[in-house]
């Protein structure tokens, strides 16, 4: 019941997700009706205060996002656009992201996406319309990514003399209207996060008799092993001292393995079905945690908007998970974090650099191509990186080799990253279809799949009672609260020597050395936060230094965290106590739980282990890889 009433008020707070005002009508663009080809881009919408929609075509122009506005007065009417030419900082040519604005039938006369630098409002032009309900429509041009946050509608003459208002002032008196309509909905539990830490402490709590509100701001569940990022399960679980863990993963995880294949190989649909057939689970999907209340160092509630429609919840409960990834709920209650590479000295690390730093591990945009039964074509596309016969990428596809942004913010640079990403990918095949001399082997491909949803591996770092490092790992140290294992190697990725070489300064291409390690089971006090009385962390973003993160972040590694996460909630259910109290009261509690696991032993389809085989511990301690599939074709 709680989900049918969820929907209805999805449909009544779309109808007003345009804001009227004396002096003009703002139109959130994610409040389209009908989105046409557009994809709703959420990824960004803590910067920008609004997720926009991308005409995602990869180079073929997608079909019209269409809605309707109400018009107050008869007359002509200016319409301004707020958009980005995202090819902006890297060339001062127009942008690749053309698109116009249709209003009342017709189609205005000016092209925007296209020029200026960063976000801002463009003209797109004027239209004389009678009063009442008429029609609007974003018409892509191009197919490489142009992009609308917003639409401003005025009856206003002057308006070009005067400056278009700040959109701000609407937008917020918009989000305010809806957050006056929220209401309060409690549970036992909320897990902010729906990857695979997040899906797996939502359950485990569940299970365990809590009530849980599982976020998750985007339409499928998974994160990165998601068909939307693709990137497969890595580690091993149900290993180390606490079997039990990982055994769940059997019932979502996908059977074949591989980065950037086709969606299917995903299994989307188990993940929902994993997520759906618990009772105690409640999901907010395309909801994302925007607004933390605190109170004596303990969260109180979290407000979470819906990316599209606008529609808030406050989610009020005892405990909370930050499964994010950026640490997104620690960082708005005040948590303490950190982001970076620690010094070597700090400690004691050799893997880490001699003096402390702000380089991570960077995001990657995968992509692939197919074969198709005669000769394809791709547009021409050059803005800002030039390829050329000796530095071209000469492939088919790229995965997680192909990462971005290394040397830069991951949470404040995040869209620069991954539009880099794009740009390079478009860039590269633009000149295998259209330049090479022999590109017979790319005449009869086409660009069959981009990743718009970056795949981060790296930024804040939310710190417990204790900060996982590399020499528990190496010496292997026994803790008493020892619980989840991680039995990948400590794989720190860096820029590719040779990428570098033939774009200095400008990498789009990582390497990495894989210094293997023997199983190792990690504290639970590096999955709590220390100064958040009520704050639970699983993912990439638990209390680790940079070199730790390194074998910790694959999904496998993740979702045993969530596991672990979700039974020492049960037990804070159970007596009424702080994560650190289950450390200090109930550890003898927890043990047999997580020995025990979460995961059902009865119906389960055996989810294929890959991706760490056993010869792989025969090899020397450490070896260099890149590009292990890159030429494979499909």
């Amino acid at each position: 019941m709680k989900k049918i009433i969820l929907i209805i008020l999805s449909v009544f707070v779309c109808r007003v997700a345009a804001y009227s005002a004396s002096d003009g009508i703002l139109v959130e663009a994610e409040s389209f009706a009908d989105k046409g080809g557009w994809v709703t881009d959420q990824q960004f919408m803590d910067l920008m205060g609004s997720p926009y929609l991308l005409a995602h075509g990869m180079g073929r122009p997608v079909e019209d996002a269409e809605t309707t506005v109400r018009i107050p007065v008869s007359g002509e009417w200016h319409v301004y656009v707020r958009t980005c030419n995202w090819t902006s900082p890297w060339t001062d040519k127009p942008g690749p992201g053309a698109f116009k604005v249709k209003l009342g039938g017709k189609t205005l006369k000016n092209t925007v996406g296209v020029t200026g630098n960063g976000w801002q409002w463009q003209y797109a032009g004027k239209v004389r319309l009678k009063a009442g309900e008429t029609s609007l429509a974003l018409s892509d041009l191009t197919g490489f990514d142009g992009r609308c946050d917003a639409l401003w509608l005025t009856a206003d003459t002057d308006i070009m003399a005067s400056g278009i208002p700040a959109p701000d002032v609407y937008r917020d008196s918009l989000l305010a209207r809806h957050e006056a309509l929220a209401d309060t909905l409690e549970f036992d539990f909320v897990v902010a996060g729906g990857g695979i830490a997040g899906m797996c402490a939502a359950v485990s709590a569940a299970r365990l008799g809590c009530n849980v509100a599982l976020v998750n701001d985007r339409p499928v569940l998974g994160g990165n092993n998601s068909s939307e990022v693709r990137v497969h399960l890595g580690g091993y679980s149900e290993v180390g001292p606490n079997e039990g863990l990982g055994r769940m993963i059997r019932e979502f995880g996908h059977t074949k393995k591989g980065n950037a294949q086709p969606a299917a190989n995903y299994e989307d649909s188990r993940k929902q079905e994993f997520i759906d057939n618990e009772e105690n689970v409640t999901l907010f999907a395309n909801c994302r945690a925007v607004k933390v209340i605190t109170d004596s160092g303990s969260i109180k509630a979290i407000l979470i908007r819906h990316i599209e429609t606008g529609e808030m919840h406050w989610l009020k409960a005892p405990l909370f998970s930050d499964c994010t990834g950026d640490g997104t709920i620690g960082y708005l209650a005040g948590a303490d974090w950190r982001m970076g590479r620690e010094a070597r000295s700090e400690f004691g690390e050799s893997l880490a650099p001699e003096k402390a730093d702000s380089m991570v591990m960077g995001a990657s945009v995968q992509w692939y191509s197919v074969k198709k039964d005669s000769r394809t074509t791709f547009p021409e596309f050059s803005y800002g990186v030039t390829f050329n016969e000796d530095n071209c990428e000469k492939v088919t596809m790229g995965e997680w080799t192909w990462e971005t942004g290394m040397n830069l913010d991951q949470i404040r640079d995040a869209e620069r990253i991954r539009d880099y990403g794009l740009m390079v990918v478009y860039s590269n095949w633009s000149y295998l279809k259209n330049h090479k001399k022999d590109n017979d082997r790319w005449a009869d491909r086409d660009l069959e799949w981009v990743a718009y949803i970056a795949g981060k591996r790296e930024s804040r770092r939310l710190l417990g009672d204790y900060i996982l490092k590399q020499d528990d790992i190496d010496k292997n140290v026994f803790h008493e609260d020892a619980s989840f294992t991680t039995t990948w190697s400590i794989d720190l990725h860096f820029p590719d020597p040779e990428n570098s070489r033939k774009f200095p300064g400008a990498e789009f291409k990582t390497a990495t050395v894989h210094n293997w390690i023997y199983p190792y089971a990690v504290p639970y006090r590096c999955l709590y936060s220390r100064n958040i009385d009520n704050l639970f962390m699983a993912g990439r973003n638990i209390s680790q230094t940079h070199v730790a993160l390194g074998t910790t972040r694959v999904m496998r590694t993740t979702g045993m965290m969530g596991e672990v996460v979700g039974m020492a909630a049960s037990l804070c259910h159970k007596y009424s106590c702080s994560p650190r109290d289950v450390y200090r009261y109930h550890l003898d509690e927890l043990k047999p739980l997580m020995k025990k696991g979460a995961g059902k032993y009865e119906g389960t389809k055996e989810s294929q282990r890959f991706n760490l085989p056993n010869e792989l511990l025969e090899k020397p301690k450490a070896f260099i890889q890149n590009e292990p599939e890159q030429t494979k074709e499909k």
